[in-house]
């Protein structure tokens, strides 16, 4: 057993991705996760449910606690928050994963996806952190992790895709807010973002294909970035905007080729981070 053996983890997007990945990394501790998604029943494009997702935690070692939920819904957030204090006694950790992705430009996004990604984007992470606050200011060392990129203002950002950098900027104006807003709660507040693309659905079904997944990491650099974090003290680690491989190299790690998909591929860069 682990660092965060015993610890309830509530994570968004998890029944598939990086939100798995984090979710499974988690389990080898022995931790208690609360996998929240929508995703019931197989996709025909999308891998995994949350019962899928489940099975996967137990066997890893951990608990789980699959809950279907919209998170676009207070109500529905907030009765699975509900659910996961009756069944586990408590949240330790709130990892904000879920997200929507389009990138275009705006006289191409329609407003349903403009809406879509910051419902799902902004207004879930925060009314997920909304909800789990009062469980979080009981806890022994809470965190809040958001999946979202550091703040450079810069146009090269937002010009290819406003609507989309604006709603994941939202998730890190989150991280800034709340940090210094729960600081004397003891309540950590980071964000982590992965230098590179991350082989995940998104990649393979709607941004770069086949070509761009070999291009990329595995999620369990993210996964074990996030387990960095969340085992650090929350009073000592609050309001950063982490990379994964830098996390990564501060814990000692130098060889990061095991994470690629294909070792011997030109790794891409992600959105918002400067050429490595």
């Amino acid at each position: 057993m682990g660092e965060l053996a015993g610890k309830t983890i509530f994570i968004t997007g998890a029944s598939r991705g990086i939100g798995l990945a984090i979710a499974l990394r988690a389990a080898r501790d022995g931790a208690q996760i609360v996998v929240i998604a929508k995703t019931t029943e197989p996709h025909p494009q999308l891998p995994g449910t949350i019962h899928t997702a489940a099975a996967e935690i137990e066997s890893a070692g951990g608990r789980a606690l699959p809950l279907a939920v919209d998170v676009r819904d207070e109500e529905q957030i907030q009765a699975a928050v509900t659910k996961a204090v009756e069944t586990f006694g408590g949240i330790d950790v709130l990892v904000n994963n879920a997200s929507a992705i389009f990138l275009a430009g705006t006289a191409q996004t329609p407003m349903k996806r403009f809406d879509l990604m910051h419902q799902v984007n902004v207004r879930a992470t925060y009314a997920c952190a909304q909800a789990c606050l009062p469980h979080l200011r009981k806890a022994p060392n809470p965190h809040i992790l958001n999946l979202s990129p550091p703040l450079h203002m810069e146009a090269r950002w937002f010009s290819p895709h406003l609507a989309y950098t604006m709603s994941k900027y939202g998730m890190s104006m989150c991280v800034l807010g709340l940090a210094e807003e729960l600081r004397e709660a003891g309540i950590a507040v980071n964000a982590l973002w992965p230098r590179t693309t991350i082989a995940t659905a998104a990649i393979a079904n709607l941004l770069g294909g086949q070509e761009l997944m070999r291009r990329s990491r595995k999620p369990e650099i993210v996964a074990d970035a996030a387990y960095e974090i969340l085992r650090r003290d929350h009073r000592a680690s609050t309001g950063n905007f982490f990379i994964d491989e830098e996390i990564l190299a501060e814990a000692g790690v130098t060889d990061f080729d095991h994470y690629a998909v294909n070792p011997d591929a030109q790794l891409a860069d992600d959105l918002f981070v400067p050429p490595g």
